[in-house]
């Protein structure tokens, strides 16, 4: 998925940022909450593939680290 609009990279870039604070500590359920949350209020970021991967890879337990959560997070384009 490309983001097209300024407006949708500065708020992915905020989405990170906010999620990256819950990382920090040790909530990696809060962190992905937060960026799904805020993901979803942006009409350009709502259907980001990336929100149904990372809920997968949650469930099955693959971002339940400080360091996996992160790389995910940052990975988002």
């Amino acid at each position: 998925m490309s983001i097209r609009t300024q407006k949708g990279k500065e708020h992915l870039e905020w989405s990170k940022k906010r999620a990256f604070e819950y990382i920090e500590r040790g909530d990696f359920e809060g962190a992905w909450s937060s960026m799904v949350s805020d993901l979803s209020n942006n009409d350009e970021l709502k259907d980001h593939i990336a929100i149904d991967l990372g809920t997968m890879m949650m469930v099955g337990g693959h971002l339940n680290t400080k360091e996996s959560m992160k790389k995910f997070i940052e990975d988002f384009e």
